[in-house]
């Protein structure tokens, strides 16, 4: 049983893929956080900015089978819409629920899969593409992948100590909050004196999709 909030077909808003196509399930649940505003404070992720309670969200439900919730993934897409088609991993935490059976589902539909983890679950090899964005005062277990997205700034979590694992990419993603001008330009400014990183926006909020 895979329980959801929601799926959806966007352009991925955010990373190396910034401006793919893709589809989005938002799996339901994460480890650092409960998700209630009330445990926010105490939270080891207490910035985060998605909500992933639930299963009642476009698209979320329960779902019995793999076949059944990748099939949904699938029925998405755009007919005829040529392309490789991507689907994202996303949550809340994925990880706490992706296996081999919906990884082999998805593939069987001709999906390349994305995943977006926090890291804290070791993901299966035969996930394509491996985002990882580290929260401080979380244990990292997975510490290679595509890319790595840092929030930034994240007290207790320095760029630094992030530049010898085997990432392919290291991004660095302005916190958004009160001070997401100076969170910009503080991002924008690391990356000019440090140019292995590089800057993520999150253009979805910036044109208003999902």
């Amino acid at each position: 049983m895979y329980s959801v909030k929601e799926i959806f077909y966007t352009l991925q808003g955010e990373g190396i893929n910034a401006g793919r196509p893709a589809v989005f399930c938002r799996f339901s649940g994460c480890n650092l956080w409960t998700g209630r505003e009330q445990d926010r404070q105490n939270a080891i992720c207490s910035f985060c900015d998605t909500d992933f309670v639930g299963t009642n969200g476009s698209g979320g439900g329960k779902f019995a089978t793999a076949e059944k919730l990748s099939q949904t993934i699938a029925d998405c897409w755009p007919e005829n819409g040529g392309g490789k088609k991507l689907t994202v991993l996303t949550g809340g935490e994925p990880m706490l629920q992706v296996d081999a059976a919906i990884i082999d589902a998805l593939h069987d539909h001709d999906f390349e899969i994305a995943i977006e983890t926090n890291g804290t679950i070791a993901v299966p090899a035969a996930i394509d593409w491996i985002c990882v964005s580290p929260k401080a005062g979380s244990d990292l277990v997975q510490k290679s992948g595509s890319e790595l997205k840092l929030v930034y700034p994240q007290t207790g979590s320095n760029p630094e100590q992030f530049n010898q694992l085997a990432f392919k990419n290291l991004m660095l993603q302005p916190m958004d909050n009160e001070h997401q001008a100076a969170n910009v330009k503080a991002a924008t400014q690391y990356c000019l004196e440090h140019p292995h990183w590089r800057l993520s926006l999150q253009t979805h909020k910036i044109i208003g999709i999902p």
